[in-house]
C-alpha cells in the first residue's frame, strides 16, 4: 500500500518503512507497508464488510487466480494498513468515517490491532463485532509485480494507492519494522541510487512513478480510470534477481 499524502516541500509524500532486518526476505529493505493474503481476505464475510468497491468491479480490473477472487486484495490492503501503521480505513454502516480522535473509539482500534496480531480473531470478525465497514473506494489499484523463478520466495504482488485518512497519522510497530516516515519520492529514488537506501524494484519503481507529479490532485486524477499503470513479469529465462528492473519491463502473459 502506497499510502499518500500532500507534502509541506515537495508535491507528493508516501509512507514507507523498513522491514527488521531478521526477517527472512528482504531482511532491511525499504517497502510499503504490505503482506500476504490471508484465508478471511477472501471470504464473503470479508467482502460483506467492503464499501466502494464490489467483486463485479476488481474482476474486471484483473482475473481471478488460484480460487483467489480479486477483491480479496483490497482487503488484504486494509487489513496490511492496519497492522504496519494503525491506519484504519473504515466507517460505520451509514458511511461515516470512523474518528480515531475520539477517546471512545482509538481503543477499539488499538484493541482491533492487537488482536489481528495475536491472530485472535480473522478481520471480517473484528469489524462485524465493532459495526464497521472498509471503506475501499479510495484505493487505487497500481502496479502488478511477480518474482523470478530463480526467487527462493515467490509471489505475485499488487500494489495500491491510497490517501491518508483525515484524521489519523501513521504509527510505527517493531513485530516487523525497525522504521516508518514520510518521504519525497524524488528523494527516496535519490537515496536508493546512492545505495543508502536498499529496496526491491516494486518499491523503487513506485517512489519514481510519484515522484513524476505535480500535486497531489494530478495523482488522483491520473487513476480516474481505476486501471493499474505499470507492472513487472520475469520470463523462465530470466536471469537471477529479486524483480524486473523498471527498464526491462514488459506485459504479461
Amino acid at each position: 500500500m502506497l499510502l499518500v499524502r500532500s507534502g509541506e516541500a515537495c508535491p507528493v509524500e508516501v509512507y514507507l518503512i523498513r522491514r527488521q532486518k531478521s526477517m527472512r526476505f528482504l531482511g532491511g529493505f525499504y517497502a510499503f507497508p504490505g503482506g500476504k493474503v490471508d484465508g478471511s481476505d477472501a471470504t464473503e464475510a470479508a467482502f460483506a464488510r467492503c464499501r466502494g468497491v464490489d467483486r463485479a468491479e476488481t474482476s474486471r480490473l484483473f482475473p481471478e487466480r488460484e480460487g483467489v477472487p480479486p477483491l480479496a486484495f483490497w482487503v488484504t490492503a486494509a487489513r496490511e494498513l492496519l497492522e504496519e501503521t494503525g491506519i484504519l480505513a473504515a466507517g460505520d454502516r451509514d458511511g461515516r468515517p470512523i474518528a480515531l480522535g475520539d477517546p471512545a473509539v482509538a481503543p477499539r482500534v488499538e484493541e482491533m490491532r492487537r488482536r489481528l496480531m495475536a491472530e485472535e480473531a480473522g478481520f471480517p470478525a473484528l469489524l462485524e463485532r465493532e459495526g464497521w465497514y472498509l471503506d475501499l473506494a479510495p484505493f487505487q489499484y497500481l502496479s502488478h509485480f511477480i518474482t523470478p523463478t530463480s526467487s527462493p520466495i515467490r509471489f505475485t504482488a499488487r500494489f495500491f494507492l491510497a490517501p491518508l485518512p483525515e484524521g489519523q497519522t501513521p504509527r510505527l510497530f517493531t513485530e516487523e519494522t525497525s522504521e516508518g516516515f514520510w518521504i519525497d519520492p524524488a528523494e527516496g529514488v535519490k537515496r536508493y541510487e546512492s545505495g543508502d537506501m536498499p529496496m526491491a524494484e516494486p518499491a523503487e519503481a513506485g517512489l519514481r512513478y510519484l515522484s513524476g507529479f505535480e500535486s497531489l490532485e494530478a495523482v488522483w486524477r491520473a487513476h480516474g480510470d481505476r486501471r493499474h499503470k505499470f507492472h513487472g513479469v520475469f520470463d523462465d529465462d530470466d536471469p537471477p534477481g529479486i524483480w524486473d528492473p523498471p527498464e526491462r519491463r514488459h506485459p504479461s502473459r
